[in-house]
């Protein structure tokens, strides 16, 4: 029987993997969790073949928590399945320790060969990525990958137009705690203004 851990704020997605392999004819135990704080029992106190994690979870953001899942079960494969295109995310998420990114816009076949891939003890991402990953030099990093995951989940928001009593809604955080972020990131990448952050997400591609 295969045993996935499938941690995604929406019941729909959960209730997706499972329907996916039970129509493929495959034994399979879903373990679910909509938070990160949600995960962590099961993590600890079971054994699974994989994770499959979105990023956007409330409270915690999913690639904090795959630091966490890389500590607590080191040999964990996890699957970061996610909204967020690969151009944003998923260089990010394979240097925490993902061992492949999907978009939730894949196919269902998609989905299943990712998963079955990585629990064989492969790897998943698309073929584009991975040639932008191998012959992406040092001076080729945006001044947004030097950014906490936090940081950047509060940036795009920014650059979206978000207010900050809306951010810390949406991430489950104290609306001080997103003033500092917003601080900290801009230091970062060397910019003065909210609009100075939407210019910069709107010309490197990152509201799409």
């Amino acid at each position: 029987m295969l045993r996935i851990l499938c941690i995604d704020d929406h019941q729909v997605v959960r209730e997706g993997v499972r329907k996916i392999f039970e129509e493929k004819g495959v034994s399979v135990e879903i373990g679910e969790a909509s938070t990160a704080a949600e995960a962590l029992r099961p993590i600890s106190q079971k054994q699974w073949d994989i994770v499959v994690l979105d990023i956007s979870l409330g409270g915690k953001s999913g690639l904090d928590l795959l630091k966490e899942i890389r500590i607590l079960q080191p040999r964990l494969p996890v699957l970061i399945f996610s909204m967020h295109s690969e151009e944003v995310y998923a260089r990010r998420a394979i240097n925490a320790g993902a061992r492949g990114y999907i978009t939730k816009g894949s196919s269902s076949e998609e989905l299943y060969a990712a998963i079955n891939k990585i629990v064989r003890g492969g790897r998943y991402i698309s073929a584009a990525l991975a040639e932008k990953i191998v012959f992406a030099a040092d001076g080729d990093r945006h001044p947004h990958e030097s950014l906490s995951p936090r940081e950047y989940e509060v940036m795009l928001l920014i650059a979206r137009g978000v207010s900050n009593k809306e951010i810390a809604e949406r991430l489950g955080i104290d609306s001080r705690t997103v003033t500092t972020h917003r601080r900290r990131l801009l230091d970062k990448m060397n910019l003065q203004t909210d609009a100075d952050l939407n210019e910069y997400a709107r010309v490197n591609e990152l509201l799409n």
